[in-house]
């Protein structure tokens, strides 16, 4: 799941990530804003439910997927849309 809230900064929308994912033990969520590093950790809130909020410059799409305990690549059931990547898998779309 993905909500999307106007930032304080015009040019910005504060987006949130949210993944249901009981079994994981750590989640990323990796993308075009992470250079495809998995450097936005998520935070476990609740009963396996996964968070964290990012700032995104307005106006623009950024592809994203869910890295989950390192090795498994996961897409958000509810993207904006998703588009193929070289890998033979579609990544997730967030549109701001």
């Amino acid at each position: 799941m993905i909500t999307k809230q106007r930032a304080p900064r015009n040019s910005h929308t504060r987006v949130t990530f949210v993944l249901q994912r009981p079994d994981a033990d750590t989640v990323h969520v990796v993308g075009d804003f992470t250079d495809w590093q998995a450097s936005k950790a998520m935070r476990r809130s609740g009963e396996g439910t996964w968070r964290v909020g990012v700032e995104l410059r307005s106006g623009h799409e950024y592809g994203f997927r869910y890295l989950v305990d390192g090795v498994h690549w996961v897409n958000d059931p509810l993207a904006d849309k998703y588009v193929p990547n070289p890998y033979g898998s579609d990544n997730s779309v967030v549109a701001i």
